[in-house]
């Protein structure tokens, strides 16, 4: 048996009935990172000794009745918080910092059995799309190591598509988990805002940021969103609500399933390639029994110029925290507190992070706050508005996740207004909260995966992951896997 075959749902099966023991896959998960991850570094932070030592202890633990994932190996973005584990953002600014908690959804995975093999890179402060503004180097995209695996979720979809990892926690607050998860030929989802804690995700934009699964199938996805789901006293944005059995409700009868195309989505840009993938998701789509129509949403026209407003002024904000004074890097040469703030900052951030921390700090000066700031909060309110009425005639809207599949390795860095409008179809799920997967559907001409976007209606998960499911009995795309890689 390969191991690095399986799903992570199959892992666990396996592991249950005795087929493969928790150290066995866990070694088979370390050996892989440490002969090939040299060259995607992928990795911040391996926990080699310490992953070896849960998985002995999880398998003396193992008895019927536990969690379907309990002994699967995973990676979880460096911008979670371990407790024990240095945490860095993929920055300068958190050198040494160690936080002394782990986040909810950490807690979460641990309860249910998971064995952390790591820590995943990420552009910094998740502030990137591309996984190449990170303080230890950028990510290879496993698929064409000249290429960017997506960001700032990169380092774990690189992770999970080179069978580094059987899933990975990532964060996503303009695209950050489905993005990668489109180049890399994963399947990603972002959840409904306030479904999943934040508590310990460290803050880049507070009112878009999610935590959310990068798995193999979507069936993985159901599996670890049930894990990791729920209302937590410790984030005061989190929802109650029904949560779990969305793997236990996971059905393939798709009949009678109302699915939009957004016109906005397959107009100027996109590359003819990406939309001919994409429209054929919607013809399999139909042939399960699906209904599809185009609908129109002009609102969405305007997301790039609001979310980065939005985004850059909760940035400024949250990062002001990073001085100098109470953890992590500190400038050496200073003469007084002004500039100490100034040189660790200054010393401390990249650029990517600086140039967002300043368009934060001038949208929200008192000059300019009405000009920018307030439009873009009205923009997101006609976003939100747009999209309500789309899904009063479709119960899931299909976009493509991306223009172009993954570019080379800095063109996005030399073209910083390309690299934003990458987000353009995924931003409008995070301005309004809403649910939405990234699954491969094929890919293009050099062989780059391509991925198809699933946006559905506020706690809309079981419709996303129903649809996912029954696209993923008709096709093999989410099985196939990079040349040379462990995935075989």
């Amino acid at each position: 048996m390969n191991l690095t075959h399986l799903t992570a749902l199959e892992l666990g099966r396996a592991i249950t009935q005795g087929d493969v023991t928790i150290p066995q896959a866990t070694q088979a998960a370390l050996e892989e990172i440490a002969q090939r991850d040299k060259s995607l570094n992928s990795c911040i932070t391996v926990l080699a000794e310490q992953a070896m030592e849960r998985a002995e202890t999880l398998q003396k633990g193992l008895k019927p009745g536990l969690s379907p994932l309990y002994g699967v190996p995973l990676l979880l973005k460096d911008n979670l918080c371990t407790q024990g584990v240095p945490t860095t953002c993929g920055s300068r600014l958190l050198e040494g910092y160690v936080p002394p908690y782990d986040a909810t959804v950490v807690e979460k995975v641990k309860t249910a059995g998971g064995v952390c093999l790591g820590k995943g890179n990420l552009d910094e402060f998740a502030m990137g799309s591309t996984t190449e503004t990170s303080n230890f180097g950028p990510t290879r995209n496993p698929w064409d190591e000249s290429r960017v695996p997506g960001g700032s979720s990169g380092g774990c979809a690189a992770a999970v598509a080179a069978g580094f990892a059987w899933y990975a926690l990532g964060s996503d607050t303009g695209g950050s988990i489905r993005q990668p998860a489109g180049y890399c030929g994963l399947t990603g989802l972002k959840p409904t805002y306030g479904s999943v804690s934040r508590y310990g995700l460290v803050a880049y934009a507070s009112s878009m940021d999610q935590v959310g699964p990068l798995c193999r199938d979507a069936a993985d996805c159901a599996a670890v969103l049930d894990m990791i789901q729920g209302k937590d006293p410790r984030d005061s944005t989190t929802v109650d609500g029904n949560y779990g059995g969305l793997l236990s409700s996971l059905a393939s009868d798709i009949r009678g399933l109302r699915v939009g195309l957004p016109m906005e989505c397959f107009g100027e840009g996109l590359r003819p390639q990406v939309a001919q993938r994409v429209q054929e998701v919607a013809r399999v789509l139909e042939s399960r029994g699906g209904t599809v129509t185009q609908v129109s949403i002009p609102e969405l026209k305007l997301v790039i110029p609001a979310y980065y407003v939005l985004a850059s002024a909760e940035a400024s904000s949250n990062l002001a925290r990073y001085d100098g004074v109470k953890y992590g890097f500190r400038a050496k040469e200073y003469g007084n507190l002004t500039q100490m703030y100034e040189n660790t900052r200054s010393q401390g951030f990249g650029k990517e992070a600086k140039l967002r921390i300043l368009l934060g700090t001038f949208v929200l000066s008192a000059g300019y706050y009405e000009a920018y700031y307030k439009k873009a909060l009205a923009v997101q309110g006609q976003v939100k508005q747009g999209l309500e009425r789309a899904f009063a005639i479709c119960d899931v809207l299909l976009t493509p996740v991306t223009p172009n599949t993954a570019p080379k390795l800095g063109e996005s860095l030399r073209d910083p207004m390309g690299m934003y409008l990458s987000d353009l179809y995924t931003v409008p799920a995070n301005l309004a909260g809403l649910p939405a997967l990234s699954m491969p559907c094929g890919v293009d001409g050099d062989g780059l995966s391509v991925g198809a976007q699933l946006v559905g209606p506020r706690f809309g998960e079981q419709v996303l992951l129903n649809t996912a499911h029954a696209y993923q009995q008709e096709t093999d795309y989410h099985r196939q896997v990079p040349k040379g890689g462990g995935m075989g």
